[in-house]
């Protein structure tokens, strides 16, 4: 039947379809935006009205060639064309006939096609016995088609038992497809009407069989859906019946999970009846009580403690020694008492030593040190910061009866550590405080007791937990806050300051290698002389610790880092000479003494809870009444003893060598200590005072390098004091070379480094007047 087509050669203007394709005796609208198409479409409506539209191969091609056309296409007649507000033109053609591509130009910016066209009458056309039956077999496929496919409506069958024409009637059914481009191009390409109907018949029947797959997956899905929404439905009837009943809605399956916890942990007896009760209860409530929350959190951290579960300590003393060296310079004494303490551990495997406290100024590393025994044991560590604590519920939890209830923190954490036995480190226990919420110091008796804290009870949880294995540390800063019962269950362990030498020592080893690695420097990008460093201990930090001289070590390394991003320097150098520059001008100065003895001001040493600091003490006399006045925030403690002291000068005057013998009745003394808005108190500047006052009331200069410390009584005895260690360490910071101290405190040197007493002289007092023979010049050179 190809015979029966007659072939023209054409010359038409062309536009390349995206993802459509159209069919003769088809009509339909599409919209032309790309500029080849529209001129296309323009100079088809100067002529005839005729233009040819075949479908590229790729719709992603913006330029198509020839190579990405397909070759056959359709004559279509333009009918009615539309501008569009965003610029392109919607256009509805009819198809007229098949049209064969032979070659493809570019003429005035628009595609021009050289094609031959495929007409037919089909009156002049006898349709053959194998045609009618493929023409049946067609129809029966898109009655099939339709009954699987809702996009096509059954009225198209009428229209299509009336065409007659089997090349038009494959023609209008290929259209109704929601085909391929490469399908349709084969219904197009065929010019016989036989094989045309024949190619439809088996691109419907692949249709139909995919089809009736998603047929069947669509019933199957449904099926599930309908059966979800019965199972939905009938649970949610389930649940309301349950609320009236008062059962709980909670899911079998986690009542089962919590079972199989409570039956695989190895929960003493008490706690396993407290778990099996809870969740007996919480399958009883009601669906809409909050409770249930409540009691989930309670079985939750019920299980999840650790009742059965310990590390081994692996306890080799010539390891822990190593560790503590490793992480702290100095602190000799510290580490030895910390490894007696682990040697007994290991030798009576026993956990009922004393808690161990370790008190000392900020900055000493009493928080590292808690790490390092840790680490030496193979234990776990966890910490708990007591600072501003003041509700008691911080330590023993809140009861289940208040809304958002949950455990105390020592519970919380013994989860965390999830053994038995961990380093629990307390820290800054001094600060606790209590108020209207309870006493939290109180609270901890039972957490630090040995005798009571194998059954230590948290409030939420109700049942006794065994602390009795982990090893308590706790951190101070001064145990004159802590409350004596507190403080009577823990061994205290001084953690003094550090000489100058072993602050150098400790940033050498690790202040500097631990900030060149926070920064992003390598150790040949960085260095720091010894005298810069000196100098950055010496005239920018006073302090016992080493907190502030890390800081000032951080801040030299970021402006060595911004000159080295902003200048492109390699290397970093500090000295002496550009400390300034990087580190800003010098905090302290040197020469904070008295360059010469003066008549009146005494070096006194106090201790304070960041370190030993040095007192200067300033007395003037002046014509009055005999009125004592004591400024620079005093303390009640310390005018007492500035009080004692005048009242031992009146009684020994004449002893003293004092000439005005009425001094007390026509003479003020004025006692002063700079630095008045820091408040001072405490007895040890009872001689200070005293020695500053008899240099004031007889003329005799105090030597401006002796300082001194030291309690006084009415007979003018010496007593001991604390403190003794910050004390001297404060002195060998400020350059003192001669130092005053009760006979008393003798005892307390070997706790002295040696680097320090050799640079220093000790002289050791019963009385004051041993005190002033020292410390005052001789009468003949006053």
């Amino acid at each position: 039947m190809v015979n029966d087509y007659k072939e023209n050669n054409i010359t038409l203007p062309l536009i390349a379809l995206r993802g459509i394709w159209i069919f003769p005796h088809m009509v339909i609208h599409f919209d032309v935006g790309r500029e080849k198409s529209v001129k296309a479409l323009e100079e088809a409506m100067l002529n005839d009205s005729k233009i040819l539209l075949s479908s590229q191969k790729d719709f992603k091609v913006e330029d198509p060639k020839i190579d990405d056309i397909y070759d056959m296409g359709t004559i279509a007649v333009i009918k009615q064309t539309l501008k569009l507000p965003n610029g392109s033109t919607r256009v509805l053609v009819e198809g007229v006939d098949r049209a064969r591509i032979t070659s493809l130009e570019e003429k005035d910016g628009y595609l021009l096609a050289d094609a031959i066209e495929y007409t037919y009458e089909f009156e002049d056309i006898e349709v053959e016995d194998k045609t009618k039956a493929a023409i049946r077999l067609v129809l029966d496929d898109v009655k099939e088609y339709i009954n699987y496919s809702p996009q096509i409506a059954q009225e198209v069958m009428l229209g299509l038992m009336d065409i007659e024409d089997p090349g038009r009637l494959a023609d209008v059914i290929a259209s109704y497809l929601q085909l391929k481009l490469s399908d349709h191009y084969v219904i197009l390409e065929e010019l016989n009407f036989y094989s045309r109907l024949e190619k439809l018949h088996m691109i419907l029947g692949e249709e139909i069989e995919l089809l009736k797959i998603e047929e069947k997956i669509n019933r199957k899905v449904k099926k599930q859906l309908d059966k979800v929404q019965r199972e939905y439905y009938l649970k949610e009837q389930l649940n309301v019946i349950k609320s009236e009943l008062g059962e709980s809605d909670l899911d079998d399956d986690v009542m089962e999970e919590y079972m199989k916890k409570i039956e695989s942990k190895k929960l003493p007896k008490y706690a396993e009846e407290a778990a099996r009760k809870e969740l007996k209860r919480m399958g009883q409530m009601s669906p809409a009580s909050p409770e249930i929350n409540v009691s989930r959190t309670y079985l939750d951290y019920l299980l999840d403690l650790p009742w059965a579960k310990t590390t081994k300590d692996k306890i080799e003393l010539k390891d822990s020694r190593e560790i503590l060296n490793r992480d702290h310079y100095g602190l000799k004494q510290v580490k030895e008492r910390v490894l007696e303490y682990l040697a007994i551990l290991k030798r009576t495997k026993s956990m009922s030593g004393p808690i161990l406290c370790l008190v000392g100024p900020p900055g000493v590393g009493k928080t590292s040190i808690a790490k390092s025994i840790a680490e030496s044991m193979q234990r776990k560590f966890v910490s708990m910061r007591l600072g501003g604590v003041r509700d008691e519920a911080e330590i023993r939890g809140h009861r289940k009866t208040y809304i958002a209830a949950m455990p105390g923190r020592i519970i919380t954490l013994m989860t965390k550590a999830g053994t038995l036995n961990p380093v629990f480190l307390l820290d800054e226990i001094d600060k606790v405080s209590s108020d209207f919420r309870g006493d939290p110091a109180s609270a901890l008796l039972e957490v630090l007791d040995p005798e009571q804290n194998d059954e230590f009870t948290d409030h939420f949880l109700e049942v006794p937990f065994d602390l009795s294995k982990v090893m308590f540390v706790t951190t101070a800063n001064s145990t004159s806050t802590i409350p004596p019962a507190l403080l009577d269950r823990m061994e205290v362990i001084r953690v003094s300051g550090y000489t100058s030498e072993e602050k150098f020592e400790i940033a050498k080893r690790h202040l500097i290698p631990k900030n060149l690695k926070s920064h992003g420097l390598k150790e040949d990008e960085f260095e720091i002389s010894q005298a810069a460093l000196e100098q950055l201990i010496q005239n920018y930090t006073r302090e016992s610790g080493v907190r502030e001289l890390e800081r000032m070590i951080a801040r030299v390394v970021r402006k060595s880092v911004r000159r080295m991003v902003e200048e492109g320097v390699d290397r970093t150098k500090i000295t002496v000479q550009n400390l300034s520059k990087y580190a800003g001008k010098a905090r302290y100065r040197d020469d904070i003494l008295e360059d010469n003895p003066m008549v009146g001001v005494v070096t006194g040493l106090a201790w304070t809870e960041v370190g030993g600091e040095i007192l200067q003490i300033e007395v003037n006399t002046m014509p009055g009444t005999g009125k004592v006045q004591l400024t620079g925030q005093l303390g009640d403690i310390m005018k007492e003893s500035a009080m004692a002291g005048f009242s031992y000068i009146r009684s020994n005057a004449e002893k003293l060598g004092i000439t005005d013998k009425g001094f007390f009745k026509d003479k003020d003394i004025h006692i002063h200590i700079p630095e008045g808005a820091i408040p001072k108190d405490g007895p040890s500047a009872g001689i200070s005072m005293t020695t500053a006052m008899v240099s004031a009331l007889t003329g005799r200069k105090v030597m401006n390098s002796v300082a001194m410390t030291g309690e006084i009584t009415l007979r003018g005895r010496v007593l001991p004091i604390g403190g003794v260690k910050e004390k001297l360490l404060a002195a060998s910071r400020y350059n003192i070379k001669t130092v005053l101290l009760p006979e008393t405190n003798k005892k307390d040197i070997d706790e002295i480094p040696e680097k320090v007493l050799k640079n220093m002289k000790l002289h050791y007092v019963n009385d004051i007047n041993d005190v002033l023979d020292i410390a005052l010049e001789p009468i003949e050179n006053a």
